[in-house]
């Protein structure tokens, strides 16, 4: 059965090009980007991941979280 990338937890890249495609020119609305709009990002570690995340962490005297955030600002 094929999945629905409407419904399934990680739709990858290319999945909604057949609803784009479809679109008539009168469905589709283009904005510009809120120079000031925030972006919340949602990370989940477990295991393995998790205890060395911990174990960096407390080397660095810092919290987990903190880690994860130097590591998004300096992915950019």
């Amino acid at each position: 059965m094929a999945k629905d990338p409407w419904t399934k937890s990680d739709p990858q890249p290319g999945d909604f090009d057949a609803e784009f495609d479809q679109a008539r020119p009168d469905q589709i609305e283009i904005r510009e980007g809120n120079p000031d709009a925030k972006l919340s990002i949602l990370v989940s570690v477990e295991g393995d991941d998790a205890k060395r995340l911990e174990q960096i962490a407390n080397k660095r005297g810092q919290q987990p979280g903190e880690v994860v955030s130097e590591l998004l600002r300096s992915a950019s």
